[in-house]
């Protein structure tokens, strides 16, 4: 019997409440097709931060290592400085564990209400690939004289042909497993250095896949065609920050952040791989038990897929589907389950 050993990071506010939840789930699903899950949790984030003065131990990376996957929540709380959960877990695990891409699907689900209501739901289905470890985000930059009239600010971003590449390689590739095209969504007209460096060797790797369909798409243009064409996409790729906001849009058409599900992904499996909801901690509806768990319980089908558990993996995705289809819907949704009640019902259909 195969067994897997998980990291938890339930992390900070509605964290705490969804990713248990989702671990309920996963071990349904591994008693359903004959698999073993072993938990370790930590009880790192912002709150973590507030008692001890760092959101993760210096050597939390070595800790966290030996697991096969991080199950992980959010990171957030009002009174601790928004910039700290990026630099000092977020960034510091993709990174340290070269996880280069960020895999977040958008698919319609049936029951669901969306904004796009003119668009048939199964026509909606689409991967965001967003490059996960440089581009935009790379944290080197300074402040200069920020209190003087001629105070500015530098920042400065990565892209390297070794990251381009590897994340190129990956769009294809995953093409070839749905409907063979890739839309690479760039913004090279106007930031003609990085960016049109990142075209570039997004062409030369296009040409090892032939049968793949590859087109160049402006993000402007991507942003209205998530609202008036969304089934035009199959497999996007793009970089660091372009694909956080796609991201975030992508989940908003689909109904709710709470819908949004997504992977840090170091596909060699040299290191761990670490699966959370697209969304913050939202601690104004923290411990109030109306948390949407869906975006958790997702990340944790991807997961299993990573894994190599097909079957369960999919099996989760498709009572999500199903129990939402019955109208089984969170507040953010417009009804009126609760958390418990939402993870209750996908683990019956399962």
């Amino acid at each position: 019997m195969a067994g897997y050993k998980i990291a938890v990071v339930p992390g900070d506010g509605i964290g705490k409440e969804i990713v248990p939840q989702g671990v309920k789930v996963l071990d349904a699903a591994a008693r359903k097709f004959g698999f073993d899950m072993e938990y370790t949790h930590f009880p790192w984030g912002a709150e973590y931060y507030k008692e001890t003065g760092e959101f993760m131990p210096e050597n939390g990376l070595e800790l966290l290592r030996p697991f096969d996957a991080i199950f992980f929540g959010a990171v957030g709380h009002p009174d601790v400085d928004d910039a700290l959960p990026a630099t000092l877990y977020t960034f510091r695990v993709r990174k340290g564990f070269q996880q280069y891409v960020n895999f977040r699907p958008v698919e319609f689900m049936p029951g669901i209400p969306t904004p796009l209501k003119n668009k048939e739901r199964d026509k909606v289905d689409f991967v965001i690939l967003r490059e996960n470890t440089e581009g935009e985000f790379t944290e080197k930059g300074e402040i200069l004289h920020p209190e003087k009239p001629f105070g500015s600010a530098l920042a400065f971003s990565l892209f390297t042909r070794h990251g381009i590449e590897r994340i190129g390689h990956y769009a294809f590739k995953l093409a070839r497993q749905r409907r063979y095209k890739v839309t690479n969504v760039t913004k090279s007209n106007t930031l003609i250095h990085s960016l049109r460096y990142w075209d570039q060797v997004l062409q030369e790797v296009s040409k090892a896949y032939p049968d793949v369909r590859y087109e160049t798409m402006y993000v402007d243009n991507a942003s209205a065609n998530f609202v008036l064409h969304p089934e035009h996409f199959d497999v996007i790729v793009t970089t660091n920050m372009i694909g956080d906001i796609l991201s975030d849009l992508g989940a908003a058409i689909m109904g709710s952040l709470g819908l949004g599900p997504s992977g840090n992904i170091n596909p060699e499996k040299e290191y761990p791989s670490m699966f959370e909801p697209i969304h913050g901690s939202a601690p104004d509806i923290a411990g109030k038990g109306i948390a949407n768990p869906i975006s958790s319980i997702w990340s944790g089908s991807l997961m299993l897929n990573h894994l190599g558990e097909l079957d369960a993996a999919l099996a989760i995705k498709n009572a999500i589907f199903e129990i939402v289809q019955k109208g089984m819907l969170p507040a953010d949704l417009g009804g009126s389950a609760s958390t418990t009640d939402i993870s209750q019902a996908i683990i019956d259909a399962l």
